[in-house]
Parts: C-alpha cells; structure tokens; sequence
C-alpha cells in the first residue's frame, strides 16, 4: 500500500478507477438498448435485436478477448446497418437484408458513392475516430474474456435467431417499412444461410430426362422484314378502375386496350414496388418466385448467369438492342444484368441527361433518335422505361401540363395518378404519329405493360382490411394485388400471331408473346416455353405448384443456358 493513503482511501480509488474503465462497456451497451427500443417494436423483432447482439458481441471477443472492444465494433455495425437501411429504403422504398451485403460490388459501391454526397470523406474521417476510440477502449479496458465462453455464447445466440426466424417468418410488406432494421437483416441472414445449405439460390429439379428439342428454330429466317419492336415499361400503371368506388375520367380505360380491340391482364410478381421483378420476368421470359427469399436481388443474382431470354432471340435475329433505363445503371444492378442478358446499347438516366422536369416524352423522343440512327443497319428493339407515373404521388407534378384537369373527387393520391396517367397517355399518342410520319416506310411492333401496381393501390382495393389481413392477401398471392396491363400495338403493322396473347397472362410468358407478335421463330427454348403457356392456360411459377418452372429451369441449367445458381 502506498504510504499516506488510508486503506479506505485507497478501495475508493480502486472502486472509482474500476467504475471508470466499466462505464465505456456500460454506456456501449445503454445505447445499444436506446436503439432497440426506438427502432424495434414488436417483441419478436426487439428478440431477434438482443440476439443479433449478442452474437456480434461473442463474434468479436472470440477474435480480441476485450468485451469493450467488442461492444465498440458491434455498435458501429449496428449503426452502420442502420443508416444504410434507411439509404436504401429512401432509393427503393426497401430496407437492406443479409442478401444485400452478400451480392456488394463495384456497381452497388459507385451507386452509394454517386448518391451520397462525400461519402468517402465521410467514411475517411468515420474510419478514423472508430479506429481511435478502439485503441484507447484497447488500452483502458480491463476485462478479458475466455475464447471459449464466447464461441459457446455465440453458437447460443446464433441458433436461437435462427429458430426465432423460421417460427416468426419474415412478413414480406415489412420490408417496405422504416424500422427493425437489425431484427429484419439479421433474421433474413438466419434464412439465406439455411437456404443455401439447403436448395441453393434457384429452384431446379434434381434432374430430368428430357431435354430441349430441337425442334425451334434454327435460323431467324422470316417471310417479311422483321418490324421494330419498341417494349413500354410502364411505370406502377395499371387500370385503377380495380379499386371500388374510384372515380375515373370519360374514356379512362380505353387507354389499356390493345390494337386487335381486346383488354389484356398482366399478372406479375411484384406487389406495389419492385420494378425489376418485372424487369426480370420480360427479359429473361423466367420467374423471380424461383428465387425463394432471394427474389428482391434477382438482377443481381441473375446477371452473368442467365443467358436465356428476349434480348438473346432478337440479337439471333439481328436485331440491334437498346435499353433506355430511366433510373441511375447500378440501381439493382440493372445495368449488369442487361448487358449480360443481351442489351448492346444500355443508356441510363445519367447517359440520357434526365431532369426532374422530364415525361414519357422525353424518353419517347431518346427512342426516336435510336431508331433515327440504327434503322439502315437492320430491326431495332428499344426497351423504353418510363417513370411519369411514379410515386410519390403528394404534389402536382408538372402543373403546366394539364391545366384544365379537374380532380375527379377521390383521395388526393389518386387523382393525382389518374392525372399522370392521362399526361403519359397524351405523350404516347404523340409518339404514335411521330412514328408514323417520320418513319412511313417502317414497320413498327409496340408493347406496353405495368411493371406493379401503385404502391397506394393496396390500401383501396379492399377498403377496411387490415395490414395483417393485407399481409395475407399478398403472400398468398392473390390475383387482385399482382394485376396490371399489357397491350399489343402497332404502326404500319398488325401483330404476326397473337395466338399466346391470353386475357390474362403471366408476366414470364410475356416475350414469347412478343416474338410470335413479330413473326419470328421460336428458338428450342421458346417453343418449350410455348407448350408450357398452352399446358398451364398463360399461368408459369403457379402451374402445377411450381413443378413446371423447376422442370422448365433444369432443361435450361443442361442446356448451358443458366449456370452458375
């Protein structure tokens, strides 16, 4: 004992000297409760959130032994998941799962780096203050904690989130909601890792006996001139005459109908969101639902590894293809997954100089000058994005457009749409003419269709439901919430063959569609997809409980046509 120091003198000292290397732990975890407790509401997710925890606590004191360390690394996880989260819900109205971090590139790191302003300033001077709060908590922290204890402590945790996942499965529309942040990636990282280890990404059969016949064509030898094909993504459009009691402009719904007279049904398998969902399902002629709980990043996924699909039979039959993206190239990894899947010319928002200000017709008018400058050199495709009716729907948008529109008398959100869509409406028709006065001599095939239906839509299609009962509704994928358009069209053209243009069709089959419409043969692929259409009544993934898309993606896994999933 230090002379002139009473005994009782010195145990204060010693209390304070302790109390003062415990309180970093103490105030790590504090704020780690203070965000469980405003982020996670439910008790399920506030659980999942302690696990979570809990196992990134053990994680790291497995690797350095000093709890306080651990805490501080664990933390900056936590925040950093957060605030990522939050990014990506404000892009694609989506928070992140575990898929998400497995699937990080170079394109997902230049979209964050485009998006937000000096992130790597940030990230620098971020990096810095961690890494100096970690080695003063190294050198002040006085616990040190057995390696064993914190592996066994981890598994613990480990298991026990992923049982939590699978008795309290994720509920799909909770993605679209900022909040549980942590509890959704962590529980989504639970399933994804059972899912790999137990059917990998995409649904197959084992195996089967069959193979693709050769029986499609071989050459794209047509009797005429193949026409241009101009495909419309036509942004969260669908009739909303399909919500009781909406109130509609004279004429509303003629707008949906296809030249030959007839109203066509999109069924797709987004509900009021993700576009590249349907961006999937038009390109490659497959379902997302093959994907399991790996759906939301099926561009990704899929990119470099399906090479099967509308873009591949066009560019056979020498067609030059173009992509008019009306959104930044990274954004789920679209522009990798279009160029692989065979788009030449992939132009996004910034290649194509798009202002806030910016309707269909200005996409309309990129369109007119593709076809300007490709059409000497043989049939283009341009697939054109349009984005007039995109959320969010608070404000009038354009208001010099439009000037004698009178809100019919429904909920601000929806006249506001219905009022878009008669903007994107006038810009079509324009585009129309054009095509035909400029290009008189040219043939031209068009199809539009609804990506989704708008993100509000589900709140009125069944006035007074509940969101649990909503819920339900939508994972039992109910025909009401996955229902938009699609439209055959024409300018000095008449469809070849619309023999596969069903009423109602699933949006898988929807290039099929396009390529008997053109009059150009069906490779083996598409004459196989073909029977399935006609065995299945236009339905895909849902026909015969998925038996025919897991057969149907096992012929093209040993055709060399998917590899890699």
């Amino acid at each position: 004992m230090l002379r002139g120091v009473s005994p009782e003198t010195g145990l204060a000292a010693g209390g304070e000297r302790a109390l003062t290397r415990f309180a970093p732990l103490a105030a790590i975890h504090l704020t780690a409760l203070a965000i469980l407790l405003s982020s996670e509401t439910e008790w399920h997710a506030r659980v999942a959130f302690l696990l979570t925890w809990g196992f990134l606590n053990f994680f790291w004191m497995v690797l350095l032994r000093r709890p306080s360390v651990a805490a501080a690394l664990s933390l900056t996880l936590v925040v950093t998941l957060s605030a990522l989260s939050q990014f990506k819900h404000g892009v694609s109205m989506m928070t992140a799962t575990f898929v998400d971090v497995m699937l990080i590139d170079l394109a997902t790191v230049w979209f964050l780096v485009v998006h937000i302003p000096g992130l790597p300033w940030k990230l620098a001077v971020a990096g810095v203050l961690v890494m100096s709060l970690l080695v003063l908590l190294w050198q002040l922290d006085p616990f040190r904690i057995r390696r064993s204890l914190a592996l066994a402590g981890g598994v613990c945790c480990f298991l026990a989130l992923a049982a939590l996942s699978f008795l309290v499965p994720l509920d799909r529309e909770d993605e679209f909601v900022l909040h549980q942040y942590v509890s959704k990636f962590a529980r989504s990282g639970a399933v994804a890792a059972v899912d790999l280890l137990t059917r990998g990404v995409l649904e197959a059969d084992p195996s089967t006996p069959d193979r693709l016949q050769p029986g499609g064509a071989a050459s794209c030898e047509t009797r005429h001139a193949p026409p241009h094909i101009i495909m419309v993504f036509d942004e969260s459009s669908f009739d909303a005459t399909m919500m009781p009691n909406v109130i509609v402009p004279p004429g509303y719904r003629e707008r949906f109908r296809s030249a030959d007279g007839k109203m066509r049904s999109l069924l797709v398998e987004g509900a009021g969101g993700p576009s590249w969902y349907t961006e999937y399902n038009v390109l490659t002629g497959l379902s997302v639902r093959s994907y399991g709980r790996f759906a939301d990043s099926v561009t990704r996924l899929a990119a470099g590894h399906v090479r099967r699909g509308l873009p591949e039979a066009l560019r056979r039959c020498g067609y030059n293809t173009y992509s008019l993206y009306s959104w930044f190239g990274a954004f789920a990894g679209a522009r990798a997954f279009q160029t692989a899947a065979g788009i030449e010319h992939f132009l996004d928002a910034r290649q194509l100089g798009v202002g806030s200000a910016d309707t269909d017709s200005f996409y309309y008018d990129q369109a007119l000058h593709v076809l300007g400058t490709e059409q000497e050199r043989g049939p283009v495709f341009v697939f054109v994005y349009l984005a007039m009716n995109h959320f969010p729907w608070t404000y009038r948008y354009r208001p010099d457009l439009l000037v004698d529109w009178t809100n019919p008398g429904n909920p601000h959100d929806v006249d506001e749409y219905l009022r878009r869509q008669q903007i994107s409406l006038q810009d079509y028709t324009r585009f129309k003419q054009r095509l035909a006065r400029e290009f008189p001599s040219q043939h031209f095939l068009l199809v539009r269709f609804g990506d989704h239906q708008p993100f509000f839509a589900k709140q009125f299609l069944e006035p007074g439901l509940d969101q649990p009962a909503l819920a339900q509704r939508i994972a039992l994928h109910d025909p009401r919430y996955f229902t938009t358009y699609y439209a055959l069209d024409g300018v000095n053209f008449q469809p070849a063959d619309a023999s596969s243009a069903l009423a109602t069709l699933d949006a898988p089959h929807l290039p099929l569609v396009i390529l008997e419409a053109a009059g150009l043969p069906l490779d083996a692929s598409f004459a196989e997809q073909k029977r399935i259409l006609e065995r299945c009544h236009g339905l895909f993934y849902f026909c015969a409980d998925g038996a025919e898309a897991r057969r149907f993606n096992r012929l093209l896994i040993n055709a060399g046509l998917i590899e890699g999933l």
